[in-house]
């Protein structure tokens, strides 16, 4: 089993004909995913050529789903045009739309993030990699060739570190692994991955990855330690991260004596969890706790 997202999930790409559309359905489609269609007003009833493979371009969200029952869209439009088609999405009632897309303004996020919550749609992101349930669907940018099926959920904000966690425990394996992004106001929590992780059969452990910025770390310490009885393992980027500018990620930022990594870290361990100090020992204490069963 896994999270969000199963072999059964039939995905559409708003923004399939562009560059970075192009490249990453030949991707998910090579890693098995189920490409049903892509979405772009102005090439509507053509198809896009991966490989041999003929994949259908619809005028809208609502065609897609209409002609090839879709429940996943994968959102890769620029900033200026990402809440418009995220609404879309929503408006067409997709259950799931993974917004790929950085650099949206975060008024425009905030307004599609509620607009969807209220109807009934899960956003991955913005600005994250994406999710993958090896073996079974990959919707987004994470390579599907670091990770095998296994019993280990990931969430993360970081899309890098989503990756070198998932090559530091590819011996391991995963349930899914989800990158949920690091701006300041995204459509799926730490603690939206963690109830599901922890109702999934299939996961045995809980690989969570913070960083510095904001208080999302600590509310889901308080969570694990109210709700979660499987082992949880975490890491928490920025230590050495400098108050009062922005590292990498537009969330991530130390402002005063709140969002610390310290702080992070403290509230985790509060929690029962076993925070890693590096990436590497991060995955060591996830494959060792996995192990003691």
């Amino acid at each position: 089993m896994a999270i969000h997202l199963t072999k059964e999930s039939r995905v559409l790409v708003q923004g399939m004909t562009g560059g970075q559309g192009m490249q990453h359905t030949r991707r998910m489609l090579a890693s098995g995913t189920r490409v049903v269609g892509g979405v772009n007003p102005r090439k509507a009833g053509r198809t896009a050529d991966f490989d041999g493979q003929a994949v259908p371009v619809f005028g809208s969200v609502a065609d897609g789903v209409r002609s090839t029952g879709a429940d996943v869209t994968v959102v890769f439009v620029p900033p200026a045009f990402a809440k418009a088609a995220v609404t879309e999405a929503v408006d067409a009632r997709v259950p799931l739309a993974v917004v790929i897309t950085e650099g949206i303004p975060v008024h425009d996020t905030v307004a599609f993030t509620a607009y969807a919550r209220r109807n009934g749609t899960r956003i991955i992101g913005p600005n994250c990699p994406g999710l993958i349930s090896p073996g079974q669907s990959n919707a987004g940018i994470i390579p599907a060739d670091i990770a095998k099926p296994g019993a280990v959920g990931l969430v993360s904000k970081s899309g890098t570190l989503t990756y070198q966690l998932m090559h530091e425990l590819r011996d391991t394996g995963f349930s899914t692994c989800v990158g949920i992004g690091g701006d300041p106001v995204v459509g799926t929590s730490h603690i939206d991955c963690l109830s599901a992780f922890q109702d999934d059969p299939d996961t045995e452990l809980i690989v969570l990855i913070g960083e510095i910025g904001g208080d999302a770390e600590e509310r889901a310490a308080a969570y694990i330690r109210d709700h979660v009885t499987k082992p949880v393992v975490g890491y928490i980027a920025g230590f050495t991260a400098p108050e009062g500018r922005t590292m990498g990620h537009a969330g991530a930022i130390v402002s005063g004596s709140t969002g610390t990594a310290r702080a992070k870290q403290q509230a985790l361990e509060a929690a029962g969890v076993r925070v890693g100090r590096t990436p590497t020992e991060t995955a060591r204490l996830a494959a060792a706790t996995l192990r003691a069963g």
